[in-house]
């Protein structure tokens, strides 16, 4: 049997990738008590009609939480194929989300949210440690998780517990607060300044040819996909689950997200999980109106 133990902080999709799971034909179950768990596995072990299962357990399970650890030993024990999915987002995009639903935090009775999370993120440290895949949805839309989760428990693909996130945005906009890498292509030639491809963006074939179409934009990617290749297993090595690559230019419209089309190819032979997403791509055309 099949036993995924989808688990993590509250509020970073737990209940979405249970319903995800559960379309893709597992039997889910959310907020079982713990002792009962390996009593229900003996169960379904014996209902032939039962091979995949998915078993939600978080912070609402108070102290037992603790035993989740014993349960994931004993479930291995006895031949089971058991992985322990942990969905990670950051504070500040917790935060978020539970003001937006305004939900409460299983452990911010009587207090503020952001000293639940810190409570949470304590008393699940050893079970992030234990597991096989670890998501973080601080960036991820509904659909996106929904391709990761299908990658790893449909389509069995080689999972690194790692989110890369391309980002081009316009430097005259800011730069963007989460970006742990911030790259700035603003000395490559500006399609602005050519009237046929001033309204255009990188996505539009005219302006892609034009950035890409000299020696000096083809050894910047090629130095700059290589360095990220280098850094990115020295980041897993580190713990780290979520990498966001900022690419800079002045309106972030045309070089940018060139740019980070073309970066986001070159890193998608490395079975991470990867998605680009351009910024400030229509805020020019925004402010015209």
């Amino acid at each position: 049997m099949r036993i995924v133990i989808v688990t993590g902080m509250s509020g970073a999709g737990k209940t979405t990738a249970l319903k995800n799971l559960e379309d893709a034909g597992y039997y889910c179950i959310d907020n079982m008590p713990i002792q009962l768990s390996v009593k229900f596995f003996e169960l379904a072990t014996e209902n032939s009609d039962i091979e995949k299962v998915a078993l939600g357990i978080d912070i609402r399970s108070g102290h037992n939480i603790e035993k989740l650890e014993e349960v994931i030993d004993a479930l291995k024990k006895a031949n089971n194929r058991v992985e322990v999915l942990f969905l990670e987002s950051n504070d500040e995009v917790l935060v978020k989300r539970y003001k937006e639903t305004r939900r409460s935090h299983p452990l911010a009775v009587g207090k503020r949210v952001d000293e639940g999370i810190i409570e949470e993120r304590q008393k699940l440290a050893n079970i992030k440690k234990k597991a096989d895949y670890i998501i973080d949805t601080s960036m991820l839309l509904t659909r996106e998780l929904k391709q990761e989760l299908d990658n790893i428990f449909v389509n069995d693909r080689e999972y690194k517990n790692m989110y890369i996130t391309v980002m081009s945005f316009g430097f005259k906009y800011g730069i963007p607060n989460d970006a742990d890498l911030v790259f700035d292509v603003r000395f490559l030639p500006n399609p602005y300044y050519v009237d046929d491809l001033r309204d255009k963006t990188g996505n539009d074939e005219p302006v892609h040819n034009f950035v890409m179409n000299n020696e000096l934009s083809h050894t910047f990617l090629e130095k700059l996909s290589d360095m990220v290749k280098f850094l990115i297993p020295n980041y897993v090595e580190e713990g780290k689950t979520q990498l966001v690559v900022a690419v800079g230019c002045t309106g972030g419209k045309h070089r940018s997200v060139t740019i980070a089309n073309e970066l986001a190819k070159e890193l998608s032979s490395l079975s991470y999980g990867i998605k680009v997403f351009h910024r400030d791509i229509e805020k020019d055309s925004l402010r015209k109106k």
